[in-house]
């Protein structure tokens, strides 16, 4: 096979990969703003084990160097 059509090809699936995402981000940004997604739960204890109290209180991002 030709190295240009090669190239071609991959060039079109990346295109095409590329409109499937754009469209795919397009739909899940219409169902945030219609409410239809919700958005910033945190996630739930499944383990049911406490958390001690020295490090309840600490940031929920920590910074990187």
């Amino acid at each position: 096979m030709n190295r240009n059509v090669i190239i071609v090809v991959v060039l079109v699936v990346l295109v095409l990969l590329t409109a499937v995402q754009a469209i795919q981000l397009s739909s899940l940004k219409s169902s945030i703003s219609t409410g239809k997604v919700n958005v910033g739960n945190s996630p739930t204890q499944s383990s049911g084990a406490s958390v001690p109290s020295s490090i309840q209180d600490l940031p929920s991002m920590v910074g990187g160097c």
